[in-house]
């Protein structure tokens, strides 16, 4: 939309200007009794529209919580300008009094204006409102205190569209505008590259909660407690007491275990007994390790024979334990293994470790002892007189 005293340009502004003043008295003159109906009707949706709002906010003010929906909406509510009221007001009233074309075409410019500020102002509480919900559902530290540098970057972003569009209906080009600033977001954005990645990077933490301050994770070949999660970097605790500071872009780029939601964790044992063992004792083995786990109160998995060993028959017992207690889950495996290995032995298993036997061949090939046989010498008695 042109506005005509921007778009017309003529060599007398001032005749222009008493020109469009002897219109509008005429037009009062002649529609007087429209005009008046159309501002009392205005009056009318102005405090039914302020009625309304002033309600809504109530209703919303009244609900328990902070940073709910019914909160937001509150917000925004709340930010819905007196001004924006009175403007939509006019607008709504404005043709059935029939004004000249020069006002209808400034009342609908106004009304642009005001609507697209207005719409920029609720779509920012709307989003601020549900970044702060995100925030306050993981009593986010780091999330509370971006939140100036969000506030700032959704304002610019919104506030800028908003520009646009204002600009737009007042008959300017705004092509070469929003390419510059397409040009100019492009080298902000390759010369802080690295920034922006780790922040970007930071609010994928906090939105999408891989792990949260407290959790014991797995990342790459280490595994550490998070301590921190900054706009930067995450700082992680390892387990011998190291402080791992480590880029947020580098920390979602690999593989990320978490041990904070297990419900229960497995632990495996491999046994190996000697091949003196009988046919019997093996065949009875799966059952004796599998009593031992229940014995203990934990989840038997399977026990199985896996293989001949250089030196040994290997079995496997794997068994859950239903903690996400690292240090239980330590200890209960500690009673597993002394309870297999005390009933083992009480059966007559023998354990094997690593073990070679020598054997001696003579040079024409019979197999001999790998020592020499030992002799034993008869002492002389002594010689009678």
């Amino acid at each position: 939309m042109t506005l005509p005293f921007l778009a017309t340009a003529t060599a007398n502004p001032a005749a222009q200007i008493r020109a469009w003043w002897t219109s509008s008295v005429a037009w009062v003159d002649t529609h007087w009794l429209q005009i008046g109906i159309a501002i009392g009707a205005g009056l009318l949706i102005y405090f039914a529209l302020s009625l309304i709002r002033g309600f809504a906010l109530k209703k919303a003010q009244s609900a328990p919580g902070q940073f709910t929906l019914t909160d937001i909406v509150g917000r925004v509510i709340h930010k819905t300008k007196s001004l924006v009221l009175a403007i939509v007001a006019i607008r709504l009233v404005a043709a059935s009094a029939n004004p000249p074309v020069v006002i209808l075409q400034i009342i609908k410019f106004v009304f642009t204006v005001a609507g697209v500020l207005q719409v920029a102002i609720w779509a920012r509480e709307i989003v601020l409102g549900l970044i702060q919900r995100r925030a306050a559902e993981g009593h986010n530290e780091t999330l509370n205190n971006a939140m100036g540098i969000i506030r700032l970057l959704i304002s610019i972003a919104l506030f800028a569209v908003a520009a646009i569009v204002i600009l737009d209906n007042m008959g300017v080009n705004v092509t070469g505008l929003i390419a510059g600033l397409g040009i100019g977001g492009i080298a902000i954005g390759l010369a802080a590259q690295g920034i922006f990645s780790d922040l970007f990077a930071s609010l994928s933490i906090i939105f999408d909660r891989p792990f949260r301050v407290g959790e014991a994770i797995k990342y790459d070949n280490s595994v550490a407690t998070v301590e921190r999660i900054g706009l930067k970097s995450t700082h992680l605790r390892s387990v011998n007491g190291e402080l791992l500071v480590i880029s947020n872009t580098n920390l979602l780029s690999k593989e990320i275990t978490n041990y904070a939601h297990l419900e229960r964790r497995r632990v495996q044992f491999a046994i190996g007994v000697i091949y003196q063992t009988t046919p019997a004792m093996l065949r009875a083995l799966p059952a004796l390790l599998k009593a031992q786990v229940e014995a203990e109160g934990h989840d038997f998995i399977r026990s199985s024979f896996i293989g001949f060993g250089a030196s040994s028959l290997d079995f496997e017992l794997v068994a859950d334990i239903p903690s996400a207690d690292y240090n239980e889950v330590i200890a209960a495996r500690t009673a597993i293994g002394i309870r297999v290995f005390e009933e083992m032995t009480n059966a007559g298993y023998d354990f094997a470790y690593p073990t070679q036997t020598t054997f001696t061949a003579a040079p024409d090939g019979t197999m001999i002892l790998p020592y020499a046989e030992s002799v034993t010498m008869k002492t002389p008695k002594p010689a009678q007189s």
